[in-house]
């Protein structure tokens, strides 16, 4: 038998928000003074109590294994924040503690899909989505929205998804990258056809907290008892805690899905780190004012960035109402010419704006949008207007 690799993992597309990243970062290094709103994290440091927790595990020597879906006492923590900030009852033993969100979503889909099963992702959607349902042996089925729908996905174009074969939808509220969020009452229709159909909801919940203005977080396993049983939901504190290196998620969910994904991580990881999850319970029962200091920063540079992006030609933006992502149509710009030469697609305006305006945005072809932008907002303010004032030399320039 020949040496072969694996056909799965050789169709896994390379994330482009890490390529970009890296280009961006090479040109740091030469001394370039690039902006780089590709930022999926928030440029904020842990705060110190979580830190100062760390280091004092650490001295205490709680260095070994823990048990493999975590420690009873960060999964009391998690099921006290489910409880207060969710409306959710998960108990103890339907909670997994993982290593970040994508080892949730992996553990998910691990747990629930079968070879052949469908999964159904609204497009535009976080480029890891397909290729984690992939790898579980699941087939993605894309659904488009549009820009007249928010980016939300209609209970009609659920429903019309729907066959035989379908075993999941998965809903991001906040979402990456638009920065849109579900409220109740489309919530509610949701949850009616996912009930009807019978299928679970993977419910990412990861900037749950980053909500802006007059708007709410509705967890959708909240809004009753069927769809509270058809629902898995996932988060973490990398995003509204700042703690993105730290790699510490969580889901709730029912006790026999929680038994399978419990069972799945013990082979794969043993546990999640345990110097981390003494952070993670640090956080979550520790003081909050550094997190709604966050919150407000976040608030302002969202206030900011999508009063430039609507002052620019060529471009269309929806008003983002949580996470830290504006997501930008620039369409307009293919047939424009820049020194002579037409646009053409996406991916050659983030090469111009990189190599020519030294600035990183994220092309939003693998987010299923080949014709959007996405700019984080998780870089300091002088960063935004220095950023915001290079794209928009560069689209004056256009012809």
């Amino acid at each position: 038998m020949s040496l072969t690799l694996s056909k799965k993992a050789g169709e896994v597309k390379p994330s482009s928000t890490l390529a970009i990243t890296a280009k961006a970062n090479k040109l740091r290094e030469k001394g370039v003074d690039v902006i780089g709103f590709g930022a999926g994290e928030p440029d904020f440091n842990t705060p110190d109590n979580i830190n100062e927790c760390a280091i004092q595990a650490i001295r205490d020597g709680f260095t070994k294994y823990t048990p493999a879906s975590g420690t009873a006492e960060l999964k009391k923590a998690v099921s006290a924040k489910f409880k207060s900030f969710n409306h959710l009852d998960y108990g103890t033993d339907q909670i997994v503690i993982s290593n970040g969100g994508k080892h949730s979503l992996t553990n998910i889909f691990t747990a629930i899909i079968n070879e052949g099963d469908e999964v159904i992702i609204p497009s535009p959607f976080w480029l890891s989505y397909p290729e984690i349902v992939r790898l579980a042996g699941g087939v993605p089925v894309i659904v488009e929205t549009t820009a007249e729908e928010d980016y939300k996905i209609t209970p009609e174009k659920l429903a019309a998804a729907c066959n035989e074969k379908t075993k999941a939808f998965i809903l991001n509220s906040p979402n990456n990258p638009t920065g849109m969020i579900y409220e109740r009452e489309e919530l509610e229709a949701l949850a009616k056809v996912i009930v009807e159909k019978d299928i679970y909801v993977v419910a990412d919940e990861m900037y749950e907290y980053l909500i802006y203005g007059e708007e709410e977080h509705v967890s959708i396993a909240s809004l009753g008892k069927e769809i509270y049983d058809h629902t898995i939901t996932c988060s973490g504190l990398s995003k509204s805690y700042a703690m993105t290196g730290w790699r510490i998620g969580y889901t709730g969910a029912s006790k026999e899905i929680t038994k399978l994904m419990s069972s799945v991580q013990s082979h794969q990881t043993s546990n999640p780190n345990s110097i981390a999850q003494k952070a993670a319970y640090e956080a979550l029962t520790g003081p909050q004012d550094k997190v709604q200091e966050m919150v407000k920063e976040f608030a302002k540079r969202r206030d900011y960035i999508y009063g430039r992006i609507k002052e620019l030609p060529h471009t269309h933006v929806v008003e983002p109402k949580g996470a830290f992502y504006t997501f930008i149509d620039v369409s307009e710009t293919f047939a424009l010419s820049y020194k002579g030469e037409k646009v053409g697609d996406v991916q050659r305006l983030a090469a111009i704006l990189l190599d020519d305006y030294n600035v990183a945005v994220i092309p939003c072809t693998d987010f299923g949008f080949p014709d959007h932008i996405r700019l984080s907002y998780a870089i300091s303010m002088e960063q935004i207007q220095k950023g915001m004032d290079r794209i928009e030399a560069f689209l004056k320039e256009l012809a």
